[in-house]
């Protein structure tokens, strides 16, 4: 057996399809369009990378960029002053503030400034509580995770009963994976770098996310046959047959486990074109929540 590619690429490119046919409803309803800021704070070289790719994706389906560039020697207070501004901005409905921020910010403070109503990347402190709680629904989800879920979804595979295992329990991916497959009916195990006898949890799993950032740590053996896998992590290996001189792979030694598994994500063009593909979303479903257009 030989596992079903599930192309982030191609279901990424359908979401952005539908994006741009709602953005295009909302121009001919109110004559405005969904509007996303941008806040990058300092010149990390991958953050710049990361903002310039998300305002060429708003940019191809009609929703308006608002770039802030900020010396990284900002103040706590500056840049609270300018979250602030965007929040009271009716022509933006998604406010990003790129991560890393530099040490002397507090992220958690600046997060917690967005307005939830614009909280696009889904991490203020109001929208991961709802994710948390039954019978509670976030305004936005954090855009890997809602990602990852609609990868399976859109793949043909049910959720509800199977068994989930997340490796990983950050709060940008981790956590709010397991709280959304815990939503349809997934019976979920967290896994971390303290659980014991780790192969032998992964090998319960009809699904599986991994998002640990270990190259290739999960291995054929530690999967059963028709698993679900959905693999997050991409990390560089040295790799001298490679023009840069490294490779990007996953957290799943992917040539191993496509060979057991029902389907399988690949890195790259797996959950990375959902990441944005999601913030597009969350962008034009906020904008069209703010227009009574949802």
């Amino acid at each position: 057996m030989s596992a079903q590619i599930i192309d982030g690429k191609v279901i990424a490119a359908q979401i952005r399809n539908e994006v741009k046919a709602d953005v295009e409803r909302m121009k001919a309803a109110t004559g405005k369009v969904p509007g996303l800021a941008a806040v990058l704070v300092g010149d990390r070289k991958d953050s710049q990378t990361y903002v310039r790719n998300k305002k060429k994706a708003c940019a191809e389906v009609g929703i308006a960029s608002f770039g802030y560039d900020l010396p990284a020697d900002i103040s706590q207070d500056d840049l609270k002053k300018v979250v602030t501004e965007l929040n009271a901005n009716p022509d933006v409905h998604g406010i990003l503030v790129q991560l890393p921020l530099p040490g002397h910010i507090d992220e958690e403070e600046i997060l917690g400034t967005i307005s939830i109503e614009k909280d696009v990347d889904g991490f203020h402190p109001l929208n991961i509580g709802r994710l948390s709680m039954k019978r509670r629904e976030p305004l936005f989800v954090p855009c890997t995770p809602r990602g990852c879920i609609e990868l399976i979804i859109r793949s043909g595979y049910s959720i509800d009963g199977k068994r989930a295992v997340v490796l990983g329990r950050s709060n940008i991916v981790g956590l709010p994976a397991a709280m959304l497959l815990l939503h349809r009916n997934a019976t979920v195990t967290i896994c971390h770098s303290r659980t014991k006898n780790l192969p032998e949890v992964v090998r319960e799993a009809d699904i599986l996310i991994a998002a640990v950032g270990r190259a290739e740590m999960v291995r054929k053996d530690w999967v059963k046959p028709g698993v679900v896998v959905i693999d997050v992590g991409i990390n560089a290996v040295d790799d001298a047959s490679d023009p840069r001189g490294y490779r990007l792979v996953g957290d799943v030694a992917y040539d191993e486990v496509k060979e057991v598994a029902a389907a399988i994500t690949p890195v790259p063009g797996g959950v990375g074109p959902m990441t944005i593909a999601m913030l597009l979303r969350n962008t034009t479903d906020g904008a069209m929540r703010a227009n009574g257009l949802m």
